[in-house]
């Protein structure tokens, strides 16, 4: 029997840390044509959590989501086990989103890619950041020729954080790094050169820095920092006709969702940012304009994943940008290593 588009897609998630636990499950069970079904996790303590927060059922392996009528996953668990674990839920048949870094190289983000095209299972990968206010008003005014012809995009996750960065991340350059470089791309297409320094061994870095050269010609700097007391601004972005900043460190949809708000609870007022976190625009010989901000939209990455497992739209993200991205970061760890800048074909 054919499921009816209209019918929210089952969905479970794979791994309740603090990624499945606060990032996806709230989002997914907030997010239209989505209905959060099952958590995959072996752990009885985050298992009896899973079942108090959201009364889903809880299974021990992947294997079993098939017998639950199970549709679609969502992979949160350690950056090691990403690969893995997403293949083998495309081989199960089930619609797949893997959170960031997609996986640990561009090989291994090839072979999956091809793997979901063989087997013409959907795939997509959790850069939620795309549906970040401070990105979506980046995208607004670039849209409306605001700046002009922009030639410098200055980006930074910066913060200070007690703890060293969490292992399984695999590191700042893939884990922050995952966002910053997808976002760069987004905006301003391929690079075609690449120059990084980074502090602490590959894969337990704890602060990074990336100059890209975009074949469009535009010249990108992101930083990402897990010690930084003063933290650089989220974006500043120049262009010929006046420049963009934004002071604010993080947009809020992070801070909401660990606090415990949820998209569920907030309804239509989820992600709106108050005007004392918005950026402002500077004009050469003009006043400066504070720039309202767009309201973060995390839930529409889930509802678009849904409408695509449906067939009735394209998945919210492309795996290939993830190759891209992926590719990226192989080349800074490269340039990191060596010194010196890598070209890209």
């Amino acid at each position: 029997m054919t499921t009816p588009a209209s019918a929210p897609v089952r969905t479970a998630v794979v791994g309740y840390g603090a990624g499945g636990r606060l990032f996806h499950a709230p989002v997914v069970a907030g997010a239209r044509g989505c209905e959060l079904v099952a958590v995959v996790t072996g752990s009885p303590e985050r298992a009896a959590l899973a079942r108090a927060e959201h009364g889903v059922e809880v299974v021990a392996t992947l294997d079993d989501l098939p017998g639950l009528g199970v549709e679609a996953v969502a992979v949160s668990t350690p950056a090691a086990t990403h690969t893995a674990l997403t293949e083998q839920a495309l081989r199960l048949g089930l619609a797949t989103v893997c959170d960031k870094p997609f996986a640990l190289d561009a090989a291994a983000a090839r072979g999956t890619v091809a793997l979901a095209a063989e087997l013409g299972v959907v795939l997509s990968v959790y850069q939620n950041r795309r549906f970040d206010a401070d990105l979506l008003t980046v995208r607004r005014l670039l849209a409306e020729g605001a700046l002009g012809e922009v030639h410098r995009f200055e980006s930074a996750f910066e913060r200070w954080a007690p703890d060293d960065p969490p292992a399984a991340g695999a590191g700042l350059l893939r884990d922050f790094g995952s966002h910053l470089v997808d976002q760069a791309l987004l905006l301003f297409g391929p690079v075609s050169a690449v120059a990084a320094q980074t502090r602490g061994p590959d894969g337990a870095e704890h602060d990074v820095r990336l100059q890209l050269h975009h074949a469009g010609g535009v010249r990108t700097e992101v930083s990402g920092a897990w010690k930084q007391a003063a933290p650089a601004p989220r974006f500043r972005v120049t262009g010929t006709a006046g420049t963009f900043v934004l002071d604010t460190p993080v947009e809020g949809q992070e801070a909401h969702l660990l606090a415990g708000r949820t998209p569920a609870g907030e309804g239509a007022g989820w992600g709106a940012e108050p005007p004392h976190r918005w950026g402002r625009l500077h004009v050469a010989g003009g006043p400066v304009v504070r720039v309202p901000s767009e309201d973060g939209r995390w839930p529409e990455f889930y509802e678009r994943f849904a409408a695509a497992v449906r067939g009735t739209g394209p998945v919210p993200v492309d795996p290939a940008d993830a190759v891209a991205t992926a590719t990226v970061l192989d080349a800074a760890r490269r340039s990191a290593a060596e010194g010196r800048t890598v070209e890209l074909g």
